[in-house]
This record gives structure tokens, C-alpha cells and sequence, in this order.
């Protein structure tokens, strides 16, 4: 119980997180004038944190399958 509660919170507040933080990037953008390429620019700086995650997970899983 210990371990899949573990598992799913941090998934789960890994997500909320991500979510937060995309209006944070919003905020920044449209506060700063950042104009298209701006906000594209840091969009793309928190896609590739979510692109990481997202791996993370992924191989997390592939090993866990593997028996390893």
C-alpha cells in the first residue's frame, strides 16, 4: 500500500506541478511582453522538463517489465 501510494502521489503531484507551472509560464510570458517567439521560447523550455519526466517514467516502466 506504502509503495503504490508513493508511486501515484508523486505522479500525481508531479502532474498538478506541471499544470501550475504551465499558467506560471503563461503569467510570465503575457506580464513580460514576450511576444510569440517569447512565450514559444519558454513553452518550449517546459516541454522539455516534461519531455524528461515522461522518459523517466518510461523507462522506470520498461525496467520494472524487464525484471530487473
Amino acid at each position: 500500500m506504502d509503495a503504490w501510494l508513493t508511486e501515484w502521489g508523486v505522479t500525481l503531484g508531479v502532474g498538478a506541478l506541471i499544470t501550475f507551472m504551465i499558467f506560471i509560464v503563461w503569467d510570465l510570458a503575457r506580464r513580460s511582453d514576450a511576444g510569440k517567439f517569447g512565450t514559444i521560447i519558454l513553452y518550449v523550455g517546459l516541454a522539455m522538463g516534461i519531455v524528461g519526466f515522461l522518459i523517466k517514467v518510461i523507462i522506470t516502466y520498461m525496467l520494472e517489465r524487464a525484471g530487473v
